[in-house]
């Protein structure tokens, strides 16, 4: 910030009007900052259950999830999406008991159905415990013990008793005290503020990027969104890809994903075809003793074209990458199977993939 000399205000930030910014703090005189364009980028906090009262110390969030004063004997994870399954998979291989209550039928529900299966498996293998298809009804504190109740499948009940409640059910624009009214920005149903292609909002002057926007709640799509803004407001003419920015979740194994799901390409009525190569067969997985999952290339059946790239194994929240390179430049299964990829590795394990996606010519398998 220094070396840019960008002026730093500490405190909160608020709308007097479309031109103006209030920013308050403690302590501090009130200052007020006239702009001729305004970024707002004040991210997301976590959603919470209609009836379940987070008390921040048994019944927690992720915010507190990350300063726990022990580690949990048994931990009651309600949700099965990312953040749930990051921070589960930290406590589990510590040592934690983990149970999973999700209300649909799978895990990672946003990405490829192959993916949440296997991940499913290979968290199993360190404890945990999951409740797929259960709704939550009820969340309970009582001394250094919570309980949780659901509603399970075929009109059964499911009480869990645990010492932890992470309440994990996705995340939701933060705009408190913004005043966004005073500036005349308009939000949607969800808190999201309404922006045009060039993230716009609806008053000429003020952007908004990242989590309060719609789309993916990841960082990296935040930060692609804040150059755009920044080479729009420049006078350049910038452009994101919002297919291919690639979604990575961090237990491990990893998984990471670009592109179509294959579920999305069914609903498309799309003709494609499917490469798949397990790391087990990979001598660089082997070595490391990291053979759980696998690289899935889904590809068009006439041109060949890369249309999604699904792994989970070790290091792929990095091998991610390649495909996002590939698929920028439209590539063909058949062009990363022709690369060559050095030996021993488990970027290997993509070149394989695009090998059987390409007339079913894996060699190591």
């Amino acid at each position: 910030m220094k070396k840019n000399k960008i002026d730093v205000y500490t405190g909160v930030g608020s709308f007097e009007s479309a031109t103006k910014i209030k920013v308050t703090a403690e302590g501090k005189p009130e200052v007020i900052i006239d702009t001729k364009k305004t970024i707002i980028a004040t991210g997301s906090k976590p959603s919470t259950l209609k009836g379940i009262e987070i008390d921040k110390k048994r019944i927690i969030t992720s915010t507190e999830a990350l300063n726990l004063p022990e580690i949990p004997a048994h931990l009651v994870i309600i949700g099965g999406g990312v953040i749930g399954l990051e921070l589960g998979s930290v406590y589990a291989r510590m040592g934690s008991k983990v149970s999973v209550v999700e209300f649909t039928d799978s895990i990672i529900g946003t990405m490829d159905r192959s993916l949440g299966k296997e991940l499913q498996k290979s968290l199993q293998k360190i404890g945990f415990e999951f409740y797929l298809g259960h709704k939550v009804t009820g969340v309970t504190s009582k001394g250094n013990k919570v309980t949780v109740s659901a509603d399970a499948p075929g009109d059964k009940k499911l009480v869990l008793e645990g010492d932890y409640c992470l309440v994990s059910v996705g995340r939701k624009p933060y705009t408190d005290g913004l005043q966004l009214e005073k500036a005349g920005v308009k939000s949607d149903d969800r808190g999201r503020i309404e922006t045009d292609e060039h993230l716009e909002t609806n008053i000429k002057g003020i952007y908004a990027i990242g989590d309060v926007v719609k789309g993916a709640m990841l960082a990296h799509k935040a930060e692609e969104e804040g150059i755009m803004v920044a080479e729009t407001i420049a006078g350049q003419k910038p452009h994101i890809n919002y297919l291919l920015i690639p979604g990575v979740v961090y237990t491990w194994p990893e998984v990471a994903a670009v592109g179509y799901t294959e579920e999305e390409l069914k609903t498309q009525k799309r003709e494609y075809k499917v490469g798949n190569f397990p790391f087990k067969a990979s001598g660089r997985a082997r070595a490391s003793m990291d053979m759980d999952g696998f690289v899935k290339v889904l590809a068009d059946k006439t041109t060949d074209e890369i249309l999604g790239v699904h792994m989970i194994g070790p290091r792929v929240a990095d091998m991610i990458a390649e495909a996002v390179v590939a698929m920028e430049f439209r590539a063909s299964a058949e062009d990363i199977a022709r690369m060559s990829h050095a030996h021993p590795t488990y970027t290997e394990v993509f070149k394989e993939a695009c090998m059987a996606a390409t007339e079913n010519r894996a060699i190591h398998i």
